[in-house]
């Protein structure tokens, strides 16, 4: 760091910052419309494997009883049912896939993702400075996780069929 450049006439004194990166992190998040409860983990990678760790999880551990799990998904390059056939043996990749409906917002529409407003919050409430550590931001984020899931707050999805026909109209083909 450099030496601050002092007063001057007219000119108060000049400090310069420098930026210390910790990393990054990757949030996975899912959420329940229905009861709003979620379930989020932060992560240091978000390849394909990560995800299909992820998807693997949801499955097999948060919903073992549900025999279809609808998932709406922006346009990620690792999410797709290919990432599970990358990563896990092909028995296993078509076990999960046939459990899943996939559906992609379309591109530069995050805001018709609940998922992605789940993440906002959460990026406002908790993970909203900087982090020193993967481990700290892990427990931040689990004691929120807790705190919102206990309010069970349902989701009350406005955005209608007939809205996303006029306000996404270029996105439809024309007959």
């Amino acid at each position: 760091m450099r030496d601050p450049l002092p007063v001057e006439p007219g000119q108060p004194e000049r400090i310069e910052h420098e930026y210390v990166r910790n990393g990054v992190a990757q949030i996975f998040l899912e959420v329940e419309p229905l009861t709003g409860r979620c379930h989020v983990e932060a992560a240091e990678r978000r390849t394909r494997q990560d995800w299909s760790r992820w998807i693997e999880g949801m499955l097999e551990r948060r919903y073992p009883e549900g025999e279809r799990v609808v998932l709406v998904l922006d346009n990620l390059n690792t999410h797709g049912i290919e990432s599970l056939y990358a990563t896990y043996e092909p028995r296993h990749a078509r076990q999960l896939a046939e459990r899943l409906e996939i559906h992609y917002t379309p591109k530069h529409e995050s805001r018709l993702n609940i998922a992605e407003i789940e993440l906002s919050t959460l990026c406002g409430q908790c993970i909203d400075r900087r982090i020193p550590s993967l481990a700290r931001m892990q427990r931040e984020i689990e004691v929120w996780v807790v705190d919102w899931n206990q309010r069970q707050t349902e989701i009350h999805w406005q955005f209608k069929t007939e809205d996303a026909r006029i306000k996404l109209k270029s996105l439809y083909p024309h007959l």
